[in-house]
């Protein structure tokens, strides 16, 4: 007696997307976006079909859509082109000679679609590394290079964490604390973060910004000893204040500058700031880019140590599930406007 092999499923011949609509003249909102349903091919040599499970809303779209990309190792958006980002994902179909097989677990760039067809040397097999794939897509990797690689955090620094709610700042409070940090120090613009950030986050205090009292005042009274290393991910006025904190040979590692990128008033590819130029001097203080392509190996390593303290739960992975693709559009407009905390996932 014979056994018939399982018939594989069959492929789906559309998927769905979400586009550009048209280019925004401020801030992009959920006009701007419409789902598309388009063909989907089979795989063919050297190339697969992810169906997406997750993938990751994350401000730097702005900047894409905005088109001003000078310097960003990604292409611009134009109206009519899909969006695109991380995301993770299960293999349904490969070429007989691909590497990647049906049920293999990978993560691409292709996000913000039902289904990627894409080159195997696109994607990244996911080997358990993390507990749960959707860590993936966690935002850590750029705050522990920049905090290793440039701001070098040890015991007995002061670290200062602007825009700590967000992707990058809700894990750089714990992982500064894990690097060894005697105090960590963040800001955000809400009261409910401010208590999330020290009791789930690693954060030791909160300077709070909006109001009538400048912000500069607010820090010196949150940390009137000063401050070694600041892991900047806003630019503006707290950059400024930061400055003015600044210990000798205080270290600051730039990550992003939401308060440019996330301007109405700007297109996303600037955030001008006026610092205290001769305070650098005579304080001595570092200023540096943190770029991931500069340092090749902090990936790899980020994700070796990122299991292993997620499996001890000496760090966890803040972040928000969107389900459907429906509401992706929505999810971006409300991470522009700051209304979650940590990462914001879509769950497809």
């Amino acid at each position: 007696m014979t056994t018939a092999l399982p018939t594989p499923p069959a492929l789906p011949a559309f998927t769905r997307e979400v586009r550009l609509v048209t280019t925004p003249p401020g801030l992009p909102a959920v006009e701007h976006f419409a789902l598309a349903e388009v063909p989907l091919p089979p795989p063919g040599p050297g190339h697969v079909l992810v169906r997406n499970t997750h993938f990751l809303v994350f401000p730097g779209l702005r900047t894409l859509i905005g088109g001003e990309v000078d310097g960003v190792p990604l292409p611009a958006l134009h109206a009519g082109d899909a969006l695109f980002g991380p995301a993770v994902g299960e293999v349904v179909a490969a070429a007989d000679d691909s590497p990647l097989r049906p049920g293999d677990t990978v993560s691409h760039l292709l996000g913000w679609r039902e289904h990627a067809l894409l080159p195997v040397t696109g994607c990244t097999p996911l080997d358990g590394a993390l507990p749960d794939p959707v860590a993936h897509l966690a935002q850590g990797s750029a705050a522990y290079g920049a905090l290793t690689r440039l701001a070098h955090v040890g015991p007995g620094d002061t670290v200062l964490v602007t825009g700590a709610a967000g992707a990058v700042g809700s894990l750089a409070g714990r992982i500064a604390r894990l690097l060894g940090a005697d105090r960590v120090i963040g800001t955000t613009g809400s009261r409910e973060k401010a208590e999330r950030l020290v009791s789930e986050c690693g954060y030791d205090a909160v300077v709070l910004r909006g109001g009538t009292r400048p912000f500069a005042a607010r820090l010196a009274e949150v940390a009137p000893g000063g401050i070694d290393v600041l892991l900047d991910t806003v630019g503006g006025e707290q950059l400024t204040a930061a400055l003015g904190a600044a210990r000798q040979g205080a270290r600051f590692a730039l990550v992003g500058a939401l308060s440019g990128q996330l301007s109405a008033a700007r297109r996303g590819g600037s955030a001008p700031t006026e610092i205290d130029a001769f305070r650098i001097v005579v304080k001595g203080v570092s200023v540096r880019g943190y770029s991931g392509a500069d340092h090749p190996g902090v990936e790899a390593e980020w994700t070796e140590r990122f299991g292993g303290w997620l499996r001890s739960g000496e760090i966890g992975f803040p972040h928000v599930r969107i389900p459907g693709m429906a509401r992706a559009p929505q999810a971006l407009t409300e991470l522009i406007e700051g209304r979650h905390f940590g990462a914001v996932v879509v769950e497809l």
